[in-house]
């Protein structure tokens, strides 16, 4: 009997990516997503290209129209399938847009994610869930490290963290934005579900996920908005910090291998810090400088001098525990092979 993937948010960068790689490996691919980023950010958001793409270069992709918040036909969907993996990837993504619409990011990211490890439960218990959760669980916590102030970066002044931030790092004690919250939630459920149900369950906390099949917008999609702005000509708006506060990159195919690792070998109630570590990591000041290097042309931005709620200073992961339990996993793509192909990417759609 072929193996299934079921994969929520399917034509979105992480969702799609997943669908790809498990195709590749000889499963049948089901993908679930109504393209409610639209609804979230607008047309600019749209997905559905992603959708056809992998229709169209997918043999036996099955696409099913559901909203996750559907609690009934969530879980007809899983009975039905009774897929060997889930990759759980749909969300609400947004800090900003949060707290606009709060109910509709708690029902989608904290409620939708219960529905899926409730059907899960009854249908397939076995089999390994992946929950894409966020670093945004720490909220701003991380903003208490003490750090130093260099030429076009935040780092870290304490030695402690020298590695980034690790697993262990506090949740309590900080503002997270209502998306944090909402994350947070489901990230603690997703646990709960392996630690009390013993199902193979694992969080992802991850950083900035990217790659070229990004749809980024300005309120999510750091790398790919700025190499989209860049293209244009528009605009990019750096929001406080001096625009040298720091995440750390991941692409998305690199994300895509990590879940493959972790569905080969399971383990029950897991959270790893998934991002490109410190050698991936850049400030918007360097991300500026690196697209214009593989462009040539001038970044055009202004400077907003207040930050985004909770937003991170500096933040990148600490893979150490992620190396250490899956050996054969490390990242393959660098940070400037990343944004070359986001910027060969938007080329391609533009033309």
């Amino acid at each position: 009997m072929p193996k299934t993937l079921l994969v929520t948010g399917s034509s979105g960068l992480i969702g799609s990516e997943v669908c790809v790689y498990f195709a590749r490996h000889g499963y049948a691919i089901h993908g679930v997503d109504n393209n409610q980023r639209a609804v979230f950010f607008g047309p600019q958001g749209d997905t559905r290209w992603n959708q056809q793409r992998l229709a169209r270069e997918l043999p036996g992709f099955t696409h099913h129209e559901l909203d996750i918040r559907d609690r009934a036909g969530v879980a007809a969907l899983i009975k039905a399938v009774r897929p060997s993996v889930i990759v759980h990837t749909a969300a609400q993504p947004s800090h900003d847009r949060a707290a606009a619409i709060p109910f509709d990011d708690f029902d989608t990211n904290a409620v939708g994610t219960l529905n899926l490890l409730e059907a899960a439960r009854h249908a397939c218990p076995e089999s390994p869930f992946v929950h894409m959760s966020t670093n945004k669980v720490y909220g701003d916590a991380p903003n208490s490290i003490a750090l130093s102030e260099l030429a076009t970066r935040w780092d870290y002044a304490d030695p402690s963290y020298a590695n980034g931030i690790p697993e262990t790092f506090t949740i309590d004690q900080s503002k997270h934005s209502l998306f944090g919250a909402s994350k947070v939630a489901a990230d603690v459920m997703v646990q709960e579900y392996g630690r009390y149900f013993q199902m193979p369950t694992c969080c992802l906390r991850g950083g900035c996920l990217t790659g070229p099949n990004h749809t980024g917008v300005e309120l999510h999609g750091f790398l790919s908005y700025l190499v989209k702005c860049n293209l244009e000509g528009r605009e990019y708006r750096v929001f406080g910090y001096k625009g040298k506060q720091v995440r750390d990159n991941i692409h998305s195919l690199d994300v895509a291998r990590f879940m493959h690792a972790f569905a080969e070998a399971p383990r029950a109630g897991e959270v790893y810090n998934l991002g490109g570590g410190k050698a991936n990591s850049c400030s918007i000041l360097e991300a500026f400088q690196l697209v214009e290097k593989l462009t040539g042309r001038p970044q055009i931005s202004t400077y907003v001098d207040q930050n985004r709620a909770g937003d991170h200073i500096c933040y990148y992961s600490d893979l150490r525990k992620m190396r250490a339990h899956f050996p054969a996993w490390d990242l393959t793509q660098s940070l400037e092979e990343t944004i070359r192909q986001i910027v060969a990417a938007w080329q391609r759609r533009s033309a």
